[in-house]
């Protein structure tokens, strides 16, 4: 049994706990940087809005942030690399790695979108005075939400990429005994 098969048997429940804790961590962080933002002074004006930036909005948006790269890396380094190269390899797959390449697929998808809307939240926030600009409403709450969606497809790909470990194994080493 390699070391990384190891891992997965050993300390797969806590890693998925661990990026899912990381996923949710980063959705709550910014559910309240976006109520925090709401707290400062604004006015609006049609598709204009005129506040003044809030520090603990921008703290908070930076840890979700942080949290959000650091639960999809933890998924991602952990899971190994699972790829599929070509439409023959895809009709041979099995239905793990499958499902181990299009978590992937949408877990990055989602990833940059999520980032995307945090980083935009966050970055109204870093202004040192007041600013108006076109609304740019609910960036935080919306990449918040994504967190949570992030967490489960990274735990999709953790789990599924760990069963692909162990049949690639059987696969290519059928004397070795399971542990």
């Amino acid at each position: 049994m390699s070391r990384l098969e190891r891992l997965h048997k050993d300390l797969g429940p806590i890693l998925c706990v661990l990026i899912m804790a990381f996923d949710m961590i980063a959705g709550i962080l910014a559910i309240e940087a976006e109520k925090a933002q709401h707290k400062v002074k604004h006015a609006r004006l049609w598709i204009f809005e005129c506040r003044s930036p809030s520090h603990k909005s921008y703290n908070l948006g930076l840890a979700a942030s942080i949290l959000l790269i650091l639960g999809h890396a933890t998924a991602n380094l952990l899971g190994g690399c699972i790829y599929i190269r070509s439409k023959k390899e895809l009709d041979e797959a099995t239905a793990n790695k499958k499902l181990a390449v299009g978590s992937l697929i949408f877990a990055w998808i989602i990833l940059a979108v999520a980032f995307s809307f945090l980083i935009l939240g966050t970055l109204a926030n870093s202004k040192s005075k007041k600013s108006c600009t076109i609304l740019h409403t609910h960036f935080l709450l919306i990449g918040g939400a994504l967190c949570f969606i992030h967490g489960l497809f990274s735990v999709a790909y953790y789990v599924s990429a760990a069963a692909v470990t162990r049949e690639e194994r059987k696969l290519h080493h059928p004397q070795a005994a399971p542990a």
